[in-house]
């Protein structure tokens, strides 16, 4: 990583322009052509640099539903129930964890009822209990590191 990529994950923390060639205008900003800063974020991202580049949607103030969720799975089973729970197009953010329940992941839906027929299917396909972990209240931290 050089000063221009630290100046980029640096700048980019602030805000992304919403603008026809956002790109572009973040350049501007640093002195990088519109498809050096497309390619510095790819690299970043191949290198696992960065983890994510996107936006954050606030799927409540959308209309839609979002849960947090957890499975206690067999270790030996783990990867096909994975492969299972993955293949769901509303589950994002799948992580196994050093815990009894070692699977955590997200459900999001357009419709806010759909997330307990997800839930209900998924526990239909795996034959584990999901557990339902939904948001009570919200706080907003903005982190931001200097890379």
């Amino acid at each position: 990583m050089d000063e221009q990529d630290r100046a980029l994950i640096n700048a980019l923390q602030g805000g992304f322009p919403i603008a026809e060639r956002p790109f572009a205008e973040v350049g501007a900003l640093l002195g990088l052509a519109e498809d050096e800063v497309i390619a510095r974020l790819q690299r970043l991202l191949d290198e696992r640099a960065l983890s994510r580049f996107g936006p954050m949607v606030d799927v409540d103030r959308l209309g839609g539903g979002l849960t947090l969720a957890a499975m206690a799975v067999p270790p030996a089973r783990f990867e096909q129930v994975a492969a299972i729970v993955n293949g769901f197009p509303e589950v994002a953010h799948n992580y196994e964890r050093a815990h009894p329940l070692n699977m955590w992941f997200v459900v999001a839906t357009e419709d806010p009822a759909r997330v307990a027929v997800v839930l209900s299917e998924i526990k239909a396909a795996t034959g584990l209990v999901v557990l339902n972990l939904p948001k009570l209240e919200e706080y907003f931290l903005e982190l931001k590191l200097s890379a």
